[in-house]
């Protein structure tokens, strides 16, 4: 059956040329073309669509009103931002309503790649057997609402770092736990940091937004009886995968709206085994007993003990919360990234290596080609092979630092 792709664009040229360039895909999808907000809902009340794709700027109803709109009646269908704009705030505002932003013009093999994704994501999250496994689920953990009030905030035109630091230091919970992290040897900070604002200074707003998250959601389940599961072991091990997957993005040249998504991909990658050891602790349990007495594979048990995996189940509460695609993408397919049809170095690509090496005990007594879950096959379909001696240098590296530190 063909998917049907909806693009809205005020500019008719625009759209005729995305016809051509797409015309490759007639066999594959249904494309229909609106040159308005109100055209476009209109499009959607007669016709389900799977994917829009909008402009940013159009008179009357803009791209982020639109995608608020469609958001709302509509929230199985996949929203892209596709705009020639680069206004800081317009960008910020239509990340909240968009899976995914793309700069104009934007190569056919790109968009091309994009929709693909996003079908291959929905495709595992729409199975019935996950669907099944999550409402028997009593415990998924809601989004932090110190998150929501700091992205709330950022959508003000009169937003400050000074603003979200004086939000986290309301929370005394989070502002201690934060202050922690941030004088801890994950991150190296060569000074005494003593206040959420000096935090959000060094940080950065985005590894903030990502601390909040994680800790919100890891605190949920602090008083909670896991068997299996260190959750200690659990957050610092996601956060040694988002920091390296921070530098590893970053060494590979990526933009900062990259590096962010493979950052917070990194630290939350894993919240599934705390929602199975929280909600399942007998199953789950016997799933790394199982692992450990047979030396068998971790996503496999998860599938025969339970009917779906920690990383399908962290993918979808992340889905639920409305986070863009390529952060979903990562925790989905970070144990099996060759599932993922995109054939260059995403924020996947990032957290899958920093994950496969964060687990490796000793990296200099194991042999280069030998490194356990490394799927070099994975790496050669990307042209990435000879890159991952690189990778391995900037991760034994921040192991020192972090030694030196500690």
């Amino acid at each position: 059956m063909k998917k049907n792709i909806l693009f809205v664009d005020d500019e008719p040229k625009i759209l005729q040329g995305l016809m051509r360039m797409l015309r490759s895909m007639r066999n594959e999808w249904e494309m229909h073309f609106a040159e308005s907000g109100a055209e476009a809902l209109k499009i959607l009340a007669n016709r389900p669509m799977d994917v829009i794709v909008s402009d940013m700027r159009m008179p009357g109803m803009d791209g982020v009103e639109l995608l608020k709109e469609v958001a709302r009646h509509y929230p199985d269908v996949a929203r892209i931002i596709l705009s020639g704009h680069s206004d800081k705030e317009m960008i910020l505002k239509s990340s909240m309503r968009a899976h995914q932003y793309l700069s104009k013009p934007c190569d056919a093999q790109v968009l091309k790649s994009i929709i693909s994704r996003i079908f291959a994501i929905r495709e595992v999250l729409q199975q019935d057997s996950l669907k099944k496994m999550v409402s028997k689920i009593e415990s998924l953990p809601s989004l932090p609402s110190l998150y929501t009030e700091i992205m709330a905030l950022m959508e003000s035109p009169e937003s400050s770092v000074k603003e979200v630091g004086k939000i986290i230091e309301k929370d005394l919970g989070m502002s201690t736990k934060i202050l922690q992290l941030a004088n801890s040897a994950f991150f190296g900070i060569p000074k005494h940091i003593s206040s959420p604002l000096q935090a959000v200074n060094f940080l950065g707003l985005d590894t903030i937004k990502s601390l909040v998250i994680t800790i919100g959601i890891f605190s949920t389940f602090e008083n909670v009886k896991l068997r299996g599961v260190n959750i200690k072991e659990v957050m610092g091990h996601s956060l040694r995968t988002g920091l390296i997957s921070k530098e590893l993005s970053k060494f590979e040249g990526m933009e900062n709206s990259f590096i962010d998504s493979a950052y917070l991909a990194g630290f939350l990658h894993d919240i599934g085994k705390i929602i199975f050891a929280a909600n399942m602790p007998d199953k789950y349990q016997d799933v790394f007993r199982q692992m450990n007495n047979k030396n068998a594979d971790l996503l496999e048990l998860e599938r025969y003990l339970i009917g779906t995996t920690h990383a399908e189940i962290g993918a979808y509460l992340l889905g639920l919360w409305g986070f863009q695609d390529p952060v979903i993408e990562a925790v989905l397919f970070h144990h099996d990234p060759r599932r993922c049809p995109a054939n260059e170095f995403t924020p996947l690509t990032a957290v899958y290596v920093a994950n496969v090496l964060d687990h490796v005990d000793n990296l200099h007594s194991v042999a280069e080609d030998s490194i356990p879950g490394l799927d070099y096959d994975y790496l050669e379909k990307l042209g990435l092979k000879e890159k991952f001696c690189e990778w391995q240098t900037i991760y034994t590296q921040m192991k020192k630092r972090e030694e030196c530190n500690g």
